[in-house]
């Protein structure tokens, strides 16, 4: 069985790194979730906009600079994980036919060797 085959077949477990980081991450949600509300962690945000409403006005574009922040980081981490598959795809083939390479050195060194010592024992036989 090839690499690419060991390759194939992880994908369809549900155990690979990206998974276990997903539910790492959805694990993690729910732990915060649970802590701020608890402990209700965001009161005091409530507490500084009723004592300070010109605060309030700068929330909105934090809130909509976050969003745009993390839609990007989506995207570069998205564009990464392509040229990530992209070049592991290339390697891949390289390897290949780095091996296939290899395999035919090796053939071109028995096949010498062979016409060598053939070579050798006509020459013993004429003396």
């Amino acid at each position: 069985m090839s690499k690419t085959d060991n390759i194939k077949q992880d994908h369809g477990r549900g155990s690979t790194p990206v998974f276990m980081d997903l539910v790492l991450i959805l694990i993690s949600l729910l732990v915060v979730f649970a802590v701020s509300y608890y402990f209700n962690f965001f009161s005091f945000l409530m507490r500084l906009f009723q004592d300070n409403p010109k605060a309030f006005i700068w929330l909105d574009e934090i809130i909509v600079c976050l969003f745009v922040l993390s839609a990007g980081l989506a995207i570069f981490a998205w564009r990464r994980w392509l040229e990530l598959k992209k070049e592991t795809a290339e390697r891949i083939r390289f390897q290949e036919k780095l091996i296939t390479i290899a395999e035919t050195k090796a053939e071109t060194a028995d096949i010498i060797s062979k016409q060598l010592r053939s070579e050798i024992e006509y020459h013993r036989k004429r003396k």
